[in-house]
């Protein structure tokens, strides 16, 4: 990670080795916490954009909203707060991590008066899985780690503890030596990467996981399936088996942190021609194309500087 000078914190720039928390901070014992994954990008005009601030900031609260957390600041104080970070280290292009977390004051799972704090961080960083990865395709395993049901865990929030479950299968799937690990939900049918959404694609129709299937609400799915709707392209949000996914002519992941990753390879099994296919290609353009300014369509998703 490449550090900067200054993270915004509790309403407040300070130096980036000055934002620390107390040992007994309790979303560090027991994870309950929100946080969203943002990026900013250089625009074609030479101009820095938060690509859909407003959504990202939204999720966070939605996400607070159903844990029971109260952020002490507004959505315009925050999104003016992430702008600030942008500006105060002169970035062109970061990932930006805001996050709302329970600080220390009462311990135990019954604790409800400790203060509620908020930071926002923004630094460099490349696309997650690699550019490799996001020109050739990556290599992916299904996971023997199940996503947990939607009456275990509440997936439609980005709560910290939730990615305990991610963080196994990653782990899993890196040792086995892939890149990804996707995972299944309880019935077996495919829900998400481990911090993507899941496309596939079969004889020219779009099929991706329904938002019942344990996933996340994912932005960048929400924009693909703008931009597919908008190009008049089949897509069918439904259940998908493994050996569907095997069988598909294309196969990608995406997020904001991986932007639009090809997955050419699942369990050993080669995925249609083994490269990025067509669609996914056309995809990954209006994608790269749209972050930087390229598509006045679509223009009200980007938060200048």
């Amino acid at each position: 990670m490449q550090k900067v000078p200054y993270i915004w914190m509790d309403g407040k720039l300070i130096k980036w080795d000055e934002a620390n928390v107390h040992i007994l901070t309790h979303t560090l014992h027991y994870g309950l916490g929100v946080f969203e994954g943002i990026r900013c990008y250089e625009c074609v005009d030479g101009k820095s954009a938060i690509f859909r601030l407003n959504d990202h900031i939204q999720r966070l609260f939605d996400s607070a909203h159903i844990n029971l957390i109260k952020i002490p600041y507004s959505k315009i104080q925050l999104m003016d707060a992430t702008k600030e970070v942008i500006r105060a280290n002169k970035l062109k292009s970061a990932y930006i991590r805001p996050i709302a977390f329970m600080g220390d004051g009462e311990m135990g799972l019954h604790a409800t008066t400790n203060p509620i704090r908020v930071a926002i961080a923004a630094w460099p960083w490349g696309t997650y899985l690699g550019e490799d990865g996001v020109k050739n395709g990556i290599r992916a395993k299904i996971s023997s780690f199940t996503r947990p049901t939607v009456n275990s865990i509440m997936n439609k929030s980005k709560t910290c503890g939730n990615y305990i479950n991610s963080i196994w299968a990653k782990r899993e799937a890196l040792a086995s030596g892939y890149e990804e690990a996707i995972m299944l939900d309880n019935e077996g049918y495919i829900s998400e990467a481990t911090g993507e959404n899941f496309f596939m694609v079969k004889n020219g129709v779009v099929h991706t996981p329904a938002l019942g299937n344990s996933i996340l609400d994912g932005i960048t799915r929400a924009t693909l399936l703008t931009y597919l709707k908008d190009q008049k392209i089949q897509t069918i949000e439904e259940r998908i088996t493994r050996d569907q996914a095997y069988l598909a002519d294309e196969v990608f992941v995406c997020g904001t942190a991986a932007e639009i990753t090809p997955i050419r390879e699942i369990d050993d099994r080669t995925i249609g021609t083994g490269k990025p296919g067509p669609l996914t290609k056309k995809i990954q353009e209006f994608y790269f194309g749209v972050i930087r300014g390229k598509h006045s369509k679509y223009a009200e998703w980007l938060a200048f500087i």
